[in-house]
């Protein structure tokens, strides 16, 4: 197992759940942490990461670094999705192997279930019916970067681990009106639409200055901010959001993410996965470390006859509760303290009606979330507000 001397890399450390990762180790104590900048070292780059692995020689590896976009991005450039993320999972994942890695954890995403998966999805679910289309590339690179880390496990030995998290959300994430997600998007326009009113375009000013919308910044002329701000909903103290408002969303807090993904890389083996789904540990050979015995597995690529057929090895993080589109709005308008109106567009498109997973599995493995969404979107909005100082 990892000791708090233990030199760990993580990959994608200044992302949203990269930089929660690291922060929570370093929190356990747990120092001797490893980080590169895209600049520093393009993972996409077979030579270097393979150069990276020389000189580290680390010990653990978190792969939470991801070629990600919104629906327009995913349809857009859908060749960038699958080649990009299918680059980066090889190349960490086979260098990881090369230089001994006694413990990498990969994060994936809850888009790799079936769109018409049986609700709560549970991880059994995977690759029984089609995908979603409009995200069909990234969620076929995250269901082999799984199947990577299970295939690994069960031909080599390893102990790498796969976690697949909910819609996130929490410190460092993304407000800008363009290719935000749901909540931060929301939030924006809510605080917006309340600073039209109050009339403080001094405070518009520095928002708009921060995060531009559509190259237009603070220093522009009042008409042309409302102009563009209208475009997406924003008007004086009234907000549009779009469709019926009716769809279910489960949402975790990003430092909830990161405690999970820790307490599965600190805590949870391969072996561990294997005795709950319906496999003793003892049969697999699982030695101290929490790897698996390489001398059961090894050059049998995964065909081990006493223990049948071994799939869905992957966890599910997330809280297993949800609520609809509205209620979140109803919980974003109190913590900005808005007075004014929220409407749907109803003929604006709802997406996907429900998305919740079943998280019996991460419980049995001893996690549950501490961030409730109602403490969460208080907490967002206080971050936001103080990323505009």
């Amino acid at each position: 197992m990892l000791d708090k001397n233990s030199k760990i890399y993580v990959a994608g450390h200044r992302g949203l759940v990269g930089s929660a990762i690291w922060n929570n180790l370093l929190q356990r104590g747990y120092t001797n942490l490893v980080g590169r900048t895209h600049n520093e070292l393009d993972l996409t780059d077979q030579i270097a990461v393979r150069q990276f692995f020389d000189k580290e020689h680390p010990e653990g590896v978190v792969l939470a670094a991801a070629f990600v976009g919104g629906i327009m991005a995913n349809s857009l450039y859908r060749a960038d999705f699958i080649m990009q993320n299918m680059k980066m999972q090889c190349n960490v994942i086979s260098e990881a192997y090369a230089h001994g890695v006694k413990k990498l954890l990969f994060l994936g995403s809850t888009c790799i279930y079936p769109k018409n998966a049986p609700q709560p999805m549970k991880e059994d679910c995977l690759l029984t019916s089609p995908l979603e289309y409009t995200n069909e590339e990234y969620a076929i690179a995250k269901i082999a970067g799984l199947k990577m880390c299970e295939s690994y496990n069960l031909q080599y030995g390893t102990n790498y681990i796969a976690v697949m998290p909910t819609n996130l959300y929490g410190p460092n994430d993304n407000f800008h009106l363009e290719n935000s997600h749901v909540m931060p998007a929301m939030m924006r326009k809510v605080y917006l639409a309340k600073l039209i009113h109050d009339g403080d375009w001094d405070k518009i000013a520095i928002d708009l200055n921060k995060r531009p919308v559509e190259g237009v910044t603070g220093n522009a002329g009042k008409e042309e901010i409302l102009k563009v701000l209208a475009k997406y909903g924003i008007e004086n103290n009234k907000v549009t959001l779009w469709g019926t408002g009716t769809p279910l969303r489960e949402f975790l807090w990003s430092e909830d993410m990161a405690d999970a993904s820790v307490h599965v890389l600190l805590n949870v083996n391969f072996s561990d996965i294997i005795g709950i789904e319906k496999y003793s540990s003892v049969h697999y050979g699982a030695s101290t470390d929490g790897s698996v015995d390489r001398n059961h597995s090894a050059g049998r690529g995964g065909a081990i006859p006493k223990l049948g057929e071994i799939r869905n090895c992957h966890i599910n993080v997330g809280t297993g509760k949800e609520l609809t589109i509205r209620e979140l709005s109803e919980l974003v308008v109190k913590a900005v303290g808005f007075e004014g109106t929220v409407e749907f567009d109803a003929t604006k498109p709802d997406g996907t009606m429900r998305k919740l997973i079943d998280v019996s599995k991460l419980h049995s493995l001893g996690w549950t979330h501490k961030v409730e969404i109602e403490d969460g979107v208080q907490r967002l909005f206080e971050w936001y507000k103080a990323s505009l100082q």
